[in-house]
């Protein structure tokens, strides 16, 4: 476990933020104070006491929809990562202590998926697939499992050639110990330090597909999507597509605050850099 006393100012600052958009995430039917489609006001209202970020395109209180946004967004970002770290890191540790002719058509699978733009491979599969938050979840998780699992296989193929698991060979132990009891507790450190970074590529990679108009579907709030429902404003100086964008930005740099922080703790745990 990580001592909190090591915590630098930046990673206290990420932490920091990181907290609030996850407690707007978990309690925002208690905390909003409109619901997410309810309209209570002209569009576009300007800042004020009642509306405190001011109302969108369709006269929706923003601070709502933001908090709604939040809730979406983390949750679905959350869950793909999930996805793609379990499946990715399955894949990875299968591959490189089975190896032989697995691990290659494995390998090469997975480079032919990467060497298509993830964007545009996601826009092709949702463009013939319904837009539902299952869709949403299962796309973004199987797309981003290949890099997660370049990173497992190499990590695993290192750890597999080590005295204890060869060890553990030797005691006839199955693929499913050494996997699961050898390598994965080995691999963590790595992994959980990975685990912010495709979190914060999930979040980005989900507010580009709703500002394309493929990812959440209205009513339902995503900051990306506000983004594309208050863009005309941006002519006129309203701000109401720039905040869902700066909070976009803010989820993103404080998770790799974190993230780092974590990268470079592991690290020097480890006797690396730190």
């Amino acid at each position: 476990m990580f001592d909190l006393k090591t915590l630098t100012v930046s990673a206290w600052i990420g932490l920091f933020f990181t907290s609030i958009f996850l407690f707007a995430a978990i309690f925002a039917p208690w905390i909003a104070p409109y619901g997410k489609a309810q309209i209570v006001g002209g569009v576009w209202e300007p800042m004020s006491a009642q509306f405190w970020l001011g109302t969108d395109n369709l006269g929706r209180d923003l601070l709502s929809r933001m908090i709604y946004g939040a809730r979406t967004t983390v949750f679905i970002a959350a869950a793909a990562t999930a996805l793609s770290f379990s499946l990715g890191a399955i894949l990875g540790f299968t591959a490189a202590v089975v190896g032989g002719w697995f691990d290659t058509l494995l390998s090469r699978f997975v480079d032919l998926l990467m060497s298509i733009p993830t964007l545009i491979f996601g826009l092709v599969v949702l463009s013939v697939l319904p837009s539902t938050i299952l869709t949403l979840i299962l796309v973004m998780g199987f797309l981003d499992s290949t890099r997660v699992y370049r990173l497992s296989r190499a990590v695993a193929a290192d750890i597999n050639v080590m005295d204890f698991v060869e060890a553990a060979k030797l005691r006839g132990e199955g693929t499913r110990w050494i996997i699961f009891r050898e390598i994965l507790p080995n691999a963590l450190s790595p992994l959980v330090s990975e685990l912010g970074l495709r979190f914060i590529y999930a979040v980005l990679f989900l507010s580009a597909l709703s500002f394309l108009g493929l990812g959440v579907q209205p009513p339902e709030a995503d900051w990306g999507g506000m983004v594309k429902e208050n863009k005309e404003g941006i002519v006129f100086g309203i701000p109401a597509a720039l905040i869902p964008a700066a909070a976009i930005a803010a989820l993103a740099i404080s998770v790799n605050l974190v993230a780092d922080w974590v990268l470079n703790r592991t690290s020097s745990l480890k006797g690396g850099r730190g």
